[in-house]
């Protein structure tokens, strides 16, 4: 194999004229960038941002004395969570929650510290004496086709 005056082997000029041969005979369509970024954008946010919704409570919660209580509704098409967070006397939490998925693994993270439960009968798992802050549900699932995917919910208050 010879180098050519700028260093390069001949295989650099032949793999040019394929290049321009197949431009010529199927070009890239104007859009196919912009397609590819926004569909990997669309994947990246669907995994990193999972479906947030808040479940309004119901309005005779604070007669009740459940004014201290949040419903979290969480999903990603396939998986559904739902959390109940209510405030203990002691200023902590207990999040009780269900997920319609086969769960292996169930993880609730704040900042550097995690907590794991068990989902028993219905997918039903609970964590008692949380503190408040910022935290984040990690949830390793088994689809109906057997295959295993990780289930992370955004970050929330409790």
């Amino acid at each position: 194999m010879s180098m050519n005056d700028e260093g390069q082997g001949p295989e650099v000029a032949l793999f040019a004229r394929l290049r321009e041969m197949w431009r010529e005979a199927d070009p890239e369509p104007d859009d196919l960038v912009d397609r590819m970024v926004a569909a990997v954008a669309v994947e990246d946010v669907s995994r990193a941002y999972e479906l947030l919704t808040l479940v309004e409570g119901s309005p005779l919660a604070v007669i009740r004395g459940e004014a201290d209580t949040a419903t979290l509704q969480f999903s990603d098409g396939k998986t559904s969570v739902l959390l109940h967070v209510t405030a203990t006397e002691d200023g902590s939490r207990r999040i009780d929650g269900w997920v319609d998925a086969e769960a292996l693994a169930i993880r609730l993270t704040q900042g550097e510290r995690d907590w794991s439960a068990g989902a028993g009968d219905n997918g039903r798992f609970e964590f008692d004496s949380i503190p408040a802050g910022v935290s984040r549900m990690r949830i390793v699932v088994r689809a109906a086709d057997g295959e295993l995917h990780e289930f992370q919910t955004p970050q929330f208050e409790v």
